[in-house]
């Protein structure tokens, strides 16, 4: 029962380590109930403790599943619970190997300080690759607004800032569960934990400085976000198509006055086929017109694909002159909300999954040139893969355009945590990331990171605020995540480390 519980406190320091009720503070600590619980836990055991920890950690930080699939997706409860807890303990699987690949080195001699941080990027790495990745909150988005500690994405990715928040909680619970005979033992790995903070902190104050200077001379922008707050239940009524057309024309019209350079309404901000040409169409290209502004916007689309018709989720751009200049269409789609994934081999699905489109992905990340500069998208749920992110900057884009509804989520915690993903990829690829959203959060993030304005959930309205169009390349841009493939390499050294003896011996079956 005391292994369970400090699993179950590891579970809810995690959630509490999260926006919007947590704070990012709480997540250098979070850990060190499960390392604690671990020490003269079986591998089995172990395993089960983190798959606890996991799981109260996931529904924690996934509850507005639930919301979502009852709300949109006609499930009812009694069916809407047990999908979120499915996709939660599906999620805590790599916490249990965590915890029970913690106790495996342990066997072998090697210290959770050592193992810990290494394995823990590996299996978030894998967490956020495997069956179309998943990397929602990962351990480092809970520092989303720790502008120093973040800084050094820019080298590592993400990845890099959850090594070093399992390090130090790894180094602090080293001092609790020794004595005073190998203290000595703990404070090396203390004060590697103190150099690597100092170092990753002196980093990134230096970097924000860095950053902010490069950026002084870069050309300016002002964007106008364009917040319109349509009700899901009637975004898709074709007897509200022109309500919502004059709200964001309305709005736009208004933003106007501030004469910002570009216009963006959010994901398919047009709740019709703007590629027909009839008086919707003429509508939206009437408000480029007017206002005399690049107008980037979301809407739905169609492409011929092996002899039918298939929907593509797409954002277009039009010039002043409302020309149609570039249009991008969403890459990475949504499992079960886009797409139904696996259907020839689980024919059932289909019948949970009523409503869910059968989308057409886009074929890659090619930046539109808007006033003669490269900019990326990233529509909805393609803001939290780094990957995108650094296809986007490998490609020369020198703005980041998120357009996102974020209404399926509800007054959840869900779009704070969706923004403190995005500032990530303002930070990996030093872009700035503009983020339009139906019902909020929309924003503008700085290429250090730094939320400069945002506005609140479920208003409408609109913000204005200045860009630089700009972009630095970084390491992580260029080469990616090395540093997690360094950490494999690690593993692999110390799994085979000389004299650690056999793994599965019958000293450790017996533990």
């Amino acid at each position: 029962m005391k292994t369970a519980g400090l699993a179950l406190l590891s579970g809810i320091l995690l959630v509490l380590s999260f926006p919007k009720f947590g704070h990012w503070a709480v997540a250098w600590v979070a850990l060190i109930p499960l390392l604690y619980s671990l020490r003269h836990l079986s591998f089995t055991s172990a395993l089960l403790a983190g798959l606890l920890a996991g799981f109260v950690q996931h529904v924690g930080l996934l509850y507005w599943v639930t919301h979502v699939v009852v709300h949109y997706g006609k499930l009812p409860m009694v069916m809407g619970v047990p999908v979120m807890m499915m996709l939660a303990l599906y999620l805590s699987l790599y916490t249990g190997l965590f915890a029970g690949g913690t106790v495996f080195f342990r066997h072998r001699g090697i210290p959770a300080v050592v193992s810990a941080p290494l394995l823990w990027t590996v299996l978030e790495y894998a967490k956020s690759m495997l069956f179309t990745g998943f990397p929602w909150e990962n351990l480092a988005h809970s520092q989303s607004l720790n502008l120093p500690v973040i800084q050094v994405a820019d080298l590592t990715g993400s990845y890099g800032v959850s090594f070093l928040i399992v390090l130090v909680n790894g180094a602090l619970c080293a001092f609790i569960v020794t004595g005073d005979a190998v203290r000595r033992k703990a404070l090396t790995g203390a004060v590697v934990a103190v150099l690597l903070v100092a170092a990753t902190v002196g980093y990134g104050l230096w970097r924000i400085g860095d950053i902010t200077a490069r950026f002084e001379a870069a050309p300016r922008q002002t964007v106008a976000l364009i917040q319109g707050n349509i009700d899901q239940s009637i975004k898709w009524d074709p007897a509200f198509q022109l309500e919502t057309l004059r709200i964001y024309r309305d709005l736009s019209l208004q933003a106007a006055t501030e004469h910002p350079q570009l216009l963006i309404w959010p994901e398919t901000a047009t709740p019709f086929m703007f590629q027909n040409r009839d008086e919707l169409h003429e509508a939206v290209v009437g408000v480029a017109r007017s206002t005399s502004t690049w107008l980037l916007f979301g809407s739905p689309s169609y492409a011929r694909h092996e002899g039918e018709l298939r929907f593509q989720n797409s954002a277009f751009v039009l010039s002043p002159g409302g020309e149609i200049v570039g249009k991008y269409s969403k890459v990475h789609l949504v499992p079960y909300g886009e797409y139904v994934p696996l259907r020839p081999l689980f024919p059932f699905i289909e019948k949970l999954t009523v409503g869910v489109g059968d989308f057409l992905a886009g074929t890659g990340f090619e930046p539109v040139l808007v006033a003669g500069r490269p900019v990326g998208f990233l529509i909805c749920y393609e803001g939290i893969f780094p990957e995108i992110g650094r296809a986007w900057g490998r490609a020369g884009a020198t703005l980041l355009v998120n357009v996102t509804n974020d209404a399926w989520f509800g007054m959840t915690s869900a779009p704070f945590q969706h923004l403190s993903m995005t500032v990530f990829r303002a930070v990996e690829n030093r872009l700035y990331v503009v983020r339009a959203a139906n019902t909020g959060v929309s924003a503008i993030i700085d290429a250090t990171g730094r939320i400069t304005a945002r506005t609140d959930l479920f208003v409408r309205t609109f913000l204005t605020g200045p860009v630089k169009v700009h972009r630095e390349e970084t390491f992580y841009t260029k080469y990616g995540d090395l540093f997690v493939f360094f950490c494999m390499i690690a593993l692999l050294v110390i799994l085979y480390k000389p004299g650690g003896g056999r793994p599965w011996s019958k000293k450790f079956r017996k533990k």
